[in-house]
């Protein structure tokens, strides 16, 4: 899995690494029982510090996206609390529904976005 980070950006460096993280994970890129490098590994590749690494690993462990194993680091491990993620879910989605109601984008438009989106990681 390759990553990229956009120095650029006004999204946070560990925003950014936990979000690629979890698109390698939506896409097939990256599985369970999959090692993640080590935090200093990951650092090194992309250039950033090795504190941004290890908060991106302990939010993404927090989420129920990886494990932190003695021996092997950071495991892909999803956690299977499917009604806690669908409740968060609801949380971020409550917020972007109401940015894009205040912006007159309609019911339809959202379907049609929505399924576009989940279409893109049926495919790989």
């Amino acid at each position: 899995m390759l990553i990229e980070i956009d120095f650029n950006s006004e999204e946070a460096l560990y925003v950014q690494l936990q979000n690629q993280i979890i698109m390698g994970i939506a896409m097939n890129l990256i599985q369970e029982g999959d090692s993640l490098p080590s935090v200093r590994q990951l650092a090194n590749m992309v250039g950033i510090n090795m504190h941004t690494v290890n908060k991106a690993y302990a939010i993404l462990k927090q989420e129920g996206f990886i494990q932190l194993d003695r021996r092997r680091g950071a495991v892909i491990a999803i956690d299977m609390d499917k009604a806690r993620a669908l409740l968060e879910m609801k949380e971020h989605l409550r917020m972007l529904l109401a940015r894009g109601r205040c912006k007159n984008i309609s019911k339809e438009e959202v379907h049609a976005l929505v399924d576009e989106i989940y279409e893109e990681y049926g495919r790989v």
